[in-house]
């Protein structure tokens, strides 16, 4: 029966978190940061201010569990999306994912990605990362990344996300989506070959193409793959132009 009764008072609470989070997410888009008051969040979720400062600690809290709602959102539309044959063409569609949530949702995402603070090490936000890391394995994989596997997934974060907040900071009328194609491509070609990577870039991307597929092999002890991937690595760092 206890477990009953705390199974059901669990539910409820976390009922009670995301209702005050839809809450402020509404009232976010609706009149920007300074909009989410512990008072009217409260007042727009049906719970007294105590509430919130027990779920959340204070408005900081808030922003923060915020914050992690929106991306957590995000992720929910970015897992939709089956992966396709050709990797490069994935990478394009979630550049051009991210960029159109961005847009339709400028207060979140100036929330998310605006400040340091927020998001950049919540759960949430490793997982986003995670789902870019993974595109850029797989065109690793299919040995067509010139530069190392960790260096082009920061390279397209930052350009993807300063790529957003440049356009949400224009008026709608003069936004030019070209920017976010030219920076999108631009990145892209940085990063990718259409030739075999072995052949276009020697060293370095022989190591990268190797240092993609070295968690499937079978011949190598634990210490000799953590040796070998080190190696590699070592070699994929020495990719500037």
């Amino acid at each position: 029966m206890d477990d009953v009764g705390s199974a059901s008072s669990a539910g409820t609470r976390e009922d009670t978190r995301t209702r005050i989070l839809a809450a402020a997410a509404d009232l976010l888009a609706e009149g920007g940061r300074e909009a989410v008051s512990t008072r009217a969040v409260g007042a727009a979720a049906g719970v007294q201010a105590p509430t919130i400062y027990r779920l959340f600690g204070d408005k900081r809290g808030l922003l923060d569990a915020l914050a992690t709602y929106g991306i957590t959102r995000y992720l929910s539309r970015k897992t939709e999306h089956e992966p396709g044959d050709d990797p490069v063409e994935d990478l394009r569609a979630g550049w051009d994912l991210h960029v159109g949530f961005g847009l339709a949702n400028p207060e979140l995402y100036a929330l998310m990605y605006g400040d340091p603070h927020h998001g950049s090490t919540s759960p949430a936000a490793a997982a986003a990362f995670d789902i870019l890391a993974g595109h850029i394995g797989r065109i690793a994989r299919a040995g067509r990344l010139r530069v190392g596997e960790e260096r082009a997934a920061q390279l397209v974060h930052a350009a993807g996300s300063g790529t957003t907040l440049v356009l949400i900071a224009l008026p709608e009328e003069a936004r030019d989506l070209r920017l976010s194609s030219l920076a999108r491509e631009a990145v892209i070609a940085a990063i990718i070959t259409d030739v075999p990577v072995p052949a276009a870039t020697g060293p370095v991307g022989a190591a990268v193409a190797l240092r993609a597929v070295l968690p499937e092999t079978t011949a190598l002890t634990p210490g000799e793959r953590s040796l070998l991937s080190e190696w590699l690595d070592r070699i994929a760092a020495d990719d500037a132009p």
